[in-house]
């Protein structure tokens, strides 16, 4: 199994604050040159796809959340000492604390709204290090476990204050051990897409929120007041998550219209994420109530069947969201209906 390294900031908006040389910058530029560093590190070993579990796995009766949240103390030695084991107290350090709850929530959405037993369909143990690295920018999965930074203190703050960052990283798991999507141009851009869904679906579910109540934002609360922004990315309306004078504007776009081509970051897998993002959305929003019911189940259904090729193309990926809608509600439902209607807008033939 190749390493797994998928993180959370996307390394365009760290290059563009490792290039800042604004008075009050300084610590920040620094902070995101070092993230930078430590992503493009791992580059080559993301691209590749991982050997997912066979989809039978999906029968397995969940079993209770195991958890564990390590202290790395502001070194780069995983996992660190251990702060708090299933069941245990709470350590009084947000950070600790927030990683352990986060854990939770994202088992408990699998649990009861997918029937999944933990990231890998098999009791896997959630483990979380947290004071990772000193004012790291930046949260990841790293094939194993969650791993939190800091953040600068300017521009970001601790990466373990948005739930749906967490619930994000974990999806970079679930995908992992289900479809093992490569982590290259459209396949990557999907990887990301899921991410994204199920992290706004555990705070969504957490919050008990409908569709028409939830934020549809990635990374809320992760910028301090420095900064002109809402979050990392916006589901919503892709493209409008920030616009800041020292980040600059959000470049995600909202359909094939505006599709980035790119060799960097893996062929843009965090950039061209907005158009599947945007197409769950619209998904959830002709639907209503719950995201995590009827669009929700479409998602999982398609990533965990076994027939989502590693190399999907956003096409490849819609028709199987179609495919999935009409088993799981039938051929002339109004969810497949929705799911066909998303593709078209954000204008991914069908």
């Amino acid at each position: 199994m190749h390493v797994q390294f998928c993180s959370i900031v996307p390394p365009y908006l760290l290059r563009r604050l490792a290039q800042q040389d604004a008075p009050g910058y300084s610590t920040a530029a620094s902070a995101a040159r070092k993230a930078l560093g430590h992503v493009e590190s791992f580059q080559a070993a993301r691209a590749q796809a991982v050997p997912a579990h066979p989809p039978g796995l999906r029968d397995v009766k969940p079993e209770p959340v195991q958890r564990a949240v390590y202290d790395a103390a502001s070194e780069e030695t995983l996992p660190g000492r251990l702060v708090r084991d299933e069941g245990g107290p709470a350590t009084g350090d947000a950070a600790a604390d927030e990683a352990y709850d986060g854990l939770g929530h994202t088992h408990r959405l699998y649990a009861d709204a997918f029937g999944r037993d933990s990231v890998d369909g098999r009791s896997l143990k959630l483990d979380a290090t947290v004071h990772f690295g000193k004012l790291y920018d930046n949260a990841f999965w790293n094939g194993s476990q969650m791993v939190f930074g800091d953040g600068d203190g300017d521009v970001f703050q601790r990466f373990t204050k948005s739930l749906s960052v967490i619930g994000h990283e974990l999806a970079h798991g679930v995908t992992q051990y289900s479809a093992g999507l490569a982590y290259r141009n459209q396949a990557g851009a999907l990887n990301e897409s899921m991410s994204d869904v199920f992290g706004a679906l555990v705070e969504q579910f957490v919050k008990n929120q409908s569709a028409a109540e939830a934020s549809w934002l990635i990374g809320e609360g992760l910028f301090t007041s420095k900064v002109q922004g809402l979050a990392l990315r916006s589901m919503k309306a892709p493209g409008t998550a920030y616009d800041d004078d020292v980040l600059g504007k959000d470049p995600q776009p909202d359909s094939m219209d505006s599709y980035v081509r790119t060799s960097a970051d893996n062929g843009g897998v965090h950039i061209n994420s907005g158009i599947p993002n945007r197409a769950f959305y619209l998904v959830a929003e002709a639907l209503g109530g719950y995201a995590w019911e009827a669009p929700g189940r479409i998602w999982y259904e398609t990533l965990t069947s076994g027939s989502l090729p590693a190399a999907a193309t956003f096409p490849v990926f819609a028709r199987a969201t179609v495919r999935a809608a009409a088993d799981l509600f039938g051929a002339q439902s109004r969810e497949h209906d929705a799911v066909g209607a998303a593709w078209e807008t954000v204008k991914v033939k069908v």
